[in-house]
């Protein structure tokens, strides 16, 4: 995965807003986010989200609105990837095999993940 495409815990949180939104302004933005931070702190990582290619924005009713440029699915890869990374060391099976060991899945998904497996083995 690309550098540029690792999100920080605030840039995903913004990325759930939008999704959620569908479109939003700086400011609402900033009032959804938990503990929420300077309204310049918002403009700057809604910047380097666009510079990621994660957000784009237009102006509306003078001032920018934003809205992703990607689909949830990316921004959920990233945030897995991200996942794998700083807690399993970059090992998947290890990221696997402790959701599995978790104990918390119902039989229709370890019989999906079975055949996921299955299926790559044959790739």
């Amino acid at each position: 995965m690309k550098h540029e495409e690792k999100l920080s815990r605030r840039e995903r949180q913004i990325m759930d807003i939008l999704f959620e939104t569908g479109e939003a302004a700086a400011e609402e933005i900033r009032h959804r986010l938990p503990d929420p931070p300077s309204n310049s702190a918002v403009r700057a990582m809604l910047a380097r989200l666009e510079a990621k290619g994660f957000v784009r924005h237009q102006a509306k009713e003078l001032r920018y609105v934003y809205a992703p440029a990607v689909s949830r699915e990316r921004v959920r890869r990233s945030a897995v990837r991200r996942l794998v990374d700083v807690f399993f060391e970059g090992s998947v099976a290890q990221t696997v095999t402790a959701l599995v060991e978790m104990n918390e899945l119902s039989e229709a998904e370890r019989e999906r993940l079975a055949a996921l497996i299955r299926k790559g083995k044959r790739r």
